[in-house]
Order: C-alpha cells, then structure tokens, then sequence
C-alpha cells in the first residue's frame, strides 16, 4: 500500500521542532522525500538524521536562503513538489514596549519568509505544471488575538491575506497555495517554559479537552498536500480543538 503522498519531494521549512518536525515525521511516514531546513543547525541536523532527509541551515526572512533550499531539493531530486514554510517566531511584547526593530524582525520571519518561500518555490512548480505552496498561519491574528502578540498577530493574519493573492495568481500553473491555523499545541517548548497550572488553564479553554500535538496539525497539511485537497486552494483549515466555538469561558454542560 502506498502512502498518500509518495514519491513526492516535498520542503519543509521551520522543521527541527515541534510543530515542523511533526510534520516531516508524518509526510516521511506518507511516502514522501525531505529536503529539511531551520535556522537551528545542530537540532536541525538530528531531524534530518533521524528521518533520512537532507538538511540544510536555512533564515527563511533572507532570499538567498530560500532559494539555496529550495535549489538543494532540486540538486538531490530533480523537483519539487511540496513547501512548507512553518518558521516562526512569537516574542510576547506589550504594543507600547515594540521597537520598529522587533516589529520588524518578526515580520522579516513570519510574513516576508512566507513570501521569501512562495517566491523561491515557484520556478520549478511553474515548469512542473504542478505544486503544493503550505504555511502555518494561526487562530491568533487571522481569528483572535492577545495582549502582547500585536506583531505576531499582524504576521499571521498578513500570512491569510498572501495565500488568498497567491493562490490566485499561481491557479494556472496547478499549483495550490493553502495553510493551517493552529490553535493550542502541545510542544517541547510549551512543556519546557510553561508549568502544569498554565497548560492544564489552557486545556481547560479548549471544547475537547485538550491541548493539540503536532501531529494533530500534521495531520492537516498532509491532507493539504495529498491528491485528495487537489481542488482547494486559497483557503485555511483551523486545527483548534473547537477553542474558537464558545462565545465565553462557561461553556461546558453541566448535568442537571
């Protein structure tokens, strides 16, 4: 039996941890050839090591870096099929307390590398006749947002607004451009940086219980990369556990 999305080469940005890394062990688990690449080397490297994919040191916010990347792919395996670009950075800062140096920064990784990755990915789809261009948005920003996320919000909902144009311009080469919204994922960082009190707060906010985990949102993007999304494009899939849903905290049935 084959797997949904064999043979395919397929590079996934942002992939040394969590959220990216779920995704390269699901796509890998599908059939599917990986080109790896983050901005972390040495955690980068051991992905790629344990999954049997090439690797390469890659900030997506510089040009040349997305298109060495995506050129590696081409040099071990002829094509492209599929990018995800899932880097991202997510500093928590007051509005007042953003400099025009950490706003831009954060734009520079999460909106200009979506661009960057799009940009770079689009010779060879365009050439193929085919492609699939996917990126990690998130409920905050395009949905939601917080105190402190002014930046990040701006980035992601940006990102909602790129896919929409992208999708649009890239439709008469067969290339589709689609993302996901994550919504309360359950990392490494999350368990390293937060305590059991403010996971199980966050869990307590979500309809089903729980946090996500990544394969919950890996899950998304290989269907968003699979035959069977051949006639989406322009859209997002929210993986939030129904944590949009309520229309206030009080939201659980309480038996009578």
């Amino acid at each position: 039996m084959t797997g949904r999305i064999e043979g395919k080469v397929a590079v996934i940005v942002g992939a040394a941890r969590g959220i990216g890394k779920g995704i390269a062990q699901r796509f890998t688990e599908e059939g599917a050839t990986l080109v790896l690449a983050d901005s972390e080397a040495e955690a980068g490297q051991a992905s790629a090591d344990e999954l049997g994919a090439a690797f390469i040191r890659t900030d997506i916010s510089k040009t040349a870096d997305a298109e060495a990347v995506v050129a590696l792919a081409l040099q071990r395996h002829g094509r492209l099929d599929i990018i995800v670009q899932n880097a991202g950075i997510y500093p928590w800062q007051l509005i007042e307390n953003t400099s025009p140096e950490d706003w831009d920064r954060v734009m520079a990784v999460n909106l200009r590398g979506s661009f960057n990755a799009a940009r770079a990915a689009l010779p060879p789809m365009k050439a193929q006749g085919s492609g699939r261009m996917l990126f990690t948005s998130s409920i905050t920003g395009p949905q939601v947002s917080s105190p402190g996320h002014g930046h990040y919000s701006a980035s992601k909902a940006g990102i909602n607004g790129f896919i929409r144009a992208a999708a649009l311009e890239f439709s008469g080469y067969g290339i589709t451009v689609n993302g996901v919204e994550p919504g309360n994922i359950l990392t490494e960082g999350m368990k390293l940086h937060r305590d059991a009190a403010f996971i199980k707060s966050m869990e307590d906010a979500v309809p089903l219980g729980r946090l996500g985990t990544p394969r919950d949102v890996a899950n998304a993007f290989l269907f968003l990369a699979s035959d069977d999304a051949s006639y989406i494009t322009g859209t997002t899939i929210v993986v939030d556990g129904g944590q949009l849903l309520p229309e206030g905290q009080d939201f659980r049935l309480t038996p009578p």
